[in-house]
């Protein structure tokens, strides 16, 4: 089957891939290149012994969407990575983020509307505000947003819900991620970010490797055990693999309805400075960090009640949070003795 991944060299996007090419699927990725690098297309091809079809394109560009599905009319399925993800950026740029975020998805699902097709959105478990109780399950109240970023997202799956009731041909899952981490095993693709990061962990590894002068960590007054802020870390592997079986699940007519969502994460919640702690434990690396004043947009504490998407899709977190971190900082290294960055 042939399965088209939007932002396929972006970070979460070429993990996917790999796992999809390992399972034999085709695949057909688009990205427009702002936040990722070429190398990954090769580094994709080194680890998977097969190079998926790529096309240049902006999911933006609605004529030039329009007339690549015209060309690629035999496209099983579609996965949507291509957005922006940053909470504090979309706080300080907001139209930026919804132009982006909103168009593409409407651009999509205009150019599949007619057609059979199962659609993986990106998600986020900012959908749900600061949550009243946790650990967040599904059925958690979806709150007003604290971030533009996380209303994208609500209005994302709103509009992927609304289309799925008047188009019984599109069936959709939107997985509603928390806080994405580490790197493949081989230390060939991992997160890249352009510029300064907007994420914890490739902070951190850029510091330990002396990028960075010193790790911001934003708030050392939540109610929370040590007064940092509070999330859900999971490897990107495991959550690609969750990508794949949602697929599945849809090419399979195993959903319910033709509208599902799931949240993917550990089930366990950390600290920042657990965080910090935990790499310092699993690679030897003394970190330098400064407290600083809380970053807009950031929730004191999120993290995932998984029962649903391990009975539904049967499966589960792997990796643990050391093991994630040393796989993130086994990628910083490579990064930086590579051309891996252009």
């Amino acid at each position: 089957m042939k399965i088209l991944v939007t932002g396929g060299l972006g970070y979460i996007g070429s993990h996917v891939v790999v796992e999809l090419q390992n399972l034999d699927f085709d695949v057909i990725i688009v990205d427009n290149l702002s936040n990722a690098s070429l190398n990954v297309l090769e580094n994709i091809t080194s680890i998977t012994g097969k190079q998926p079809e790529f096309k240049k394109l902006d999911v933006r560009d609605k004529n030039a969407l329009s007339a690549f599905f015209k060309n690629h009319n035999d496209i099983d399925g579609i996965i949507h990575f291509a957005a922006f993800k940053a909470v504090g950026e979309s706080v300080s740029n907001p139209l930026m983020y919804y132009e982006n975020n909103i168009n593409s998805l409407i651009y999509l699902l205009q150019n599949i509307e007619e057609k059979e097709i199962s659609f993986i959105f990106s998600s986020s478990c900012t959908v749900y505000g600061q949550a009243d109780v946790l650990p967040v399950t599904e059925d958690s109240p979806v709150k007003p947003a604290e971030s533009p970023y996380g209303n994208t997202k609500q209005i994302g799956e709103e509009i992927i819900k609304e289309t799925c009731k008047v188009n019984s041909n599109l069936k959709a899952i939107s997985l509603r991620y928390f806080n994405p981490i580490g790197a493949h095993e081989s230390a060939k693709i991992g997160e890249l970010p352009l510029g300064v990061p907007q994420n914890l962990v490739p902070y951190i590894t850029q510091t330990a490797i002396g990028l960075r002068e010193q790790l911001s960590v934003f708030g050392k007054d939540y109610p929370t055990r040590d007064g940092t802020a509070i999330r859900d870390y999971i490897h990107v592997v495991d959550l690609a693999k969750a990508h794949v079986a949602a697929l599945k699940r849809l090419l399979l007519n195993e959903a319910d309805t033709n509208y599902e969502y799931f949240n993917v994460g550990t089930g366990d919640g950390s600290t920042v400075m657990e965080v910090v702690t935990a790499f310092e434990k699993a690679t030897g690396e003394k970190l330098n960090y400064k407290f600083k004043e809380r970053r807009s947009g950031d929730v004191i504490a999120a993290y995932a009640d998984t029962t649903k998407v391990s009975e539904t899709l049967g499966w589960e977190a792997k990796y643990s949070l050391e093991e994630s971190l040393l796989s993130a900082w086994n990628w910083e290294k490579q990064v930086r003795k590579s051309d891996i960055v252009e």
